[in-house]
Parts: structure tokens; C-alpha cells; sequence
């Protein structure tokens, strides 16, 4: 992969990592989807585009509703959490939040050169994976983006994806998990 194309998907990751982040007036603005649109529409992803235009155009108040969907998926919702943004808990036989796996994805990231800011921080939630992705992408290494894709991040990440697009009920995130699992597929 030559420089542009490592840079190029390094500045996607992070974008797709921003987007799974809280929904925030600080950020998620009309630059924000502006970027998006033009994004899905490069790609050929018209009607995910339109969906996501008619979405944030239904009314004056679009961020609140990104903001309780965001709750209700990733945060907390009753009887329990509907897609946790974490690979232990579909890793773990017993869905343990920081189980082996995220401590495999801690190892891995100091192999590499990289820890986490926070020692609270959860190492294999999706933002940092995506993150840790960039990085590798930025420093051209690519083995060791494709080994961290194939053993951390591939072995969650349909679960997770699943979860969202059966159970979601605004189309924002199931159009992110779809370009998430489009930039982290085996073929790219």
C-alpha cells in the first residue's frame, strides 16, 4: 500500500471512530455532514446517504436523537446495554466486560508502540480499535493492521454489527457499523 493510500485510511479511521463517539454539538455539526454525505456518496452509497439527509432534516432537534440512540445502544438501556461497544463482551463465554481479549488488545497496542491516554480507559472498545487502526495505517504498517484486524478486531466486530442494524431504531448507526465492516473487511 503506498503513503497516500496508508494516509487516506488512516484519516478514515479516525473520522469513523469520531462518529461513534458521544453525539456532541462540539463536533458533530454541519461540516461533520457535510463530510459524511460526501463520503457515502464517493462510495456509491446514495440511498445511505439520503437516509441520513432525511434523518437529520426531520425537524429542528436532530442531535437529541442521536444522543438517546446513542444511550440506549451503546451506553445503558433497560433490561441491559443492546450492543456494547466492547470485543470482550462478545469474546468472553461469559460476556465479561475487560476480559482476555481487551487485555490481548492492551498487549498488542504496547507492541506496537502505543498505550492508552487513561488507565480507565477499556483498550478493546470500538472508538480505540478504529483509533489504533489509524495509527498503524499512518506508519504504513500494514501486517500489522491486517494481524490486528484478523485477531482483535474481525472476531467481534459482526456481533456487534448485527446487534445494531437488529435492533437499532435510527439509521445513522447502522449506516456507520456498515462502513465500519465495509474499511475492516479481509478484501480491503
Amino acid at each position: 500500500m503506498n503513503q497516500s493510500t496508508s494516509t487516506n485510511l488512516a484519516e478514515i479511521y479516525r473520522f469513523l471512530a469520531q462518529s461513534m463517539r458521544y453525539p456532541s454539538p462540539d463536533w458533530m455539526q454541519a461540516d461533520y455532514f457535510s463530510a459524511l454525505n460526501a463520503f457515502l456518496v464517493e462510495l456509491g452509497w446514495d440511498g445511505e446517504a439520503q437516509t441520513i439527509r432525511q434523518a437529520i432534516s426531520e425537524g429542528a432537534d436532530w442531535l437529541e436523537p442521536l444522543q438517546v440512540e446513542h444511550t440506549r445502544l451503546f451506553v445503558n438501556a433497560v433490561p441491559c446495554v443492546v450492543a456494547p461497544p466492547y470485543g470482550s463482551v462478545y469474546l468472553s463465554a461469559d460476556g465479561m466486560l475487560y476480559g482476555p481479549s481487551a487485555e490481548k488488545a492492551k498487549a498488542f497496542y504496547r507492541e506496537q508502540g502505543f498505550d492508552l491516554a487513561g488507565e480507565a480507559d477499556i483498550p478493546d472498545h470500538l472508538t480505540f480499535e478504529l483509533e489504533f487502526l489509524a495509527l498503524l495505517a499512518e506508519e504504513g504498517k500494514d501486517q500489522e493492521e491486517e494481524l490486528f484486524l484478523q485477531n482483535h478486531f474481525r472476531p467481534w466486530f459482526p456481533h456487534f454489527q448485527a446487534r445494531v442494524l437488529q435492533k437499532g431504531r435510527h439509521p445513522f448507526y447502522g449506516v456507520l457499523v456498515n462502513l465500519i465492516d465495509f474499511f475492516t473487511r479481509e478484501e480491503m
